[in-house]
């Protein structure tokens, strides 16, 4: 360790400069930054990872906990962190992964920029159901008690947060970015964690804004814009077997504009037992969405699928209240329920969702579906 970066440690601060990281947008600075974070996990007390001003050019990199001596590390990003387009420096499917620590905040106002476009025209997971996952930018596996707050992402290669394995994290003012066109580039997609909340944020890509797979319990989602994408979704659950349930989200004041989407829950047909529950959609505005309101459980998204049987994912206690906006698709509320196992307990109240053709009325269709309506029902009610 260099003589400036002793004295950097006596504070706790570890700057990436000061392990020969330079801010010149070509030199590869993967080294410099494990070794930064490497001082700051094994620091004597609370510590700070300072990537400054400038733009830095990273291959795959791994902040590995735990640091048991350093809670809180705090990540302090202010400048531009670029990832390599060379693809053969990256041996799986991760960018920037933060494992394994308790007592995490990523801040600072700048930028993880993904430069996707050097990589989507090699993602052939959209036409085929065994493919080879292009990096995630940034993944947050085993983190309790984190939070990411103020915080850009911009053209991943594919998604651009994975939260799996977290418990007790905060989602906070950041803005995500990818053109509508970008393949497989969710926002946010949780995974196997409890007790998140996404807030005050706004994200627009070429897939889901937010996405929620199996085993993800006690979610909220507060006061996020999101377009273009394709909407809020849970899913697709049911595609392995063994899948964890989830339950309890609650998305709420939420604004969603020109996506393929809405609030969206789908899962595979021939899918193996699990169950999605207690769901609460509040006070959301649609502009222009396809699909605003949908359940699909007969989704496939190849040209072909086994269609063996039915869906086996039970989907209970869902309300959908003061959903409101325009949409695209003439059926506005799409409930497309398991012929095995029907949506229980299924609420529509207060939905106000005209269709932009002004010619035409929105309409809504229910298949397999228990369930009651209250209040304005634009489209009818189909419950």
């Amino acid at each position: 360790m260099s003589c400036v970066a002793v004295e950097a440690s006596s504070l706790g601060v570890f700057n990436v400069m000061q392990f020969g990281a330079i801010a010149d947008g070509t030199k590869d600075n993967t080294e410099a930054f494990g070794a930064a974070w490497k001082a700051a996990c094994e620091w004597k007390g609370p510590s700070s990872l300072v990537i400054p001003e400038g733009t830095f050019l990273v291959g795959p990199v791994l902040f590995k906990g735990p640091c048991p001596n350093a809670s809180p590390v705090v990540v302090q990003v202010k400048g531009k962190v670029k990832a390599s387009t060379d693809m053969s420096k990256y041996p799986s499917d991760d960018w920037i992964v933060f494992q394994y620590v308790d007592g995490l905040l990523l801040t600072g106002g700048g930028t993880f920029d993904g430069q996707g476009a050097s990589a989507w025209s090699l993602n052939q997971c959209p036409k085929k159901a065994h493919c080879k996952l292009l990096p995630t930018s940034l993944k947050f596996s085993f983190i309790t008690n984190g939070a990411i707050r103020g915080i850009n992402s911009v053209d991943s290669k594919l998604f651009h947060m994975l939260l799996f394995g977290c418990k007790n994290m905060e989602v906070q003012s950041i803005k995500i970015s990818a053109p509508a066109d970008s393949p497989n580039t969710d926002g946010i997609h949780i995974g196997s964690s409890s007790n998140i909340t996404i807030s005050r944020s706004q994200i627009g890509t070429g897939d889901d804004c937010i996405s929620l797979g199996p085993g993800s319990t006690q979610v909220t989602v507060d006061n996020v814009f999101c377009g273009p994408g394709h909407g809020i979704s849970v899913g697709s659950l049911g595609k392995r077997p063994n899948e964890g349930d989830v339950e309890g989200l609650h998305v709420k004041n939420c604004t969603i504009s020109d996506t393929t989407n809405g609030l969206r829950i789908k899962t595979w047909e021939d899918s193996d037992s699990s169950s999605a529950s207690n769901f609460t959609y509040e006070d959301i505005v649609m502009n222009n969405v396809a699909n605003p309101i949908i359940i699909d459980q007969e989704y496939c998204p190849y040209a072909s699928c086994s269609h063996k049987g039915p869906s086996r994912v039970k989907i209970n206690n869902i309300s959908f209240k003061n959903i409101r906006g325009t949409s695209t698709s003439k059926v506005a509320v799409n409930l497309l329920c398991s012929r095995a196992f029907p949506c229980e307990n299924v609420k529509l109240d207060d939905i106000k969702l005209k269709y932009n053709d002004q010619g035409e009325d929105s309409t809504a269709s229910c298949t397999n579906v228990n369930g009651v309506s209250a209040g304005v029902q634009i489209p009818p009610t189909c419950l």
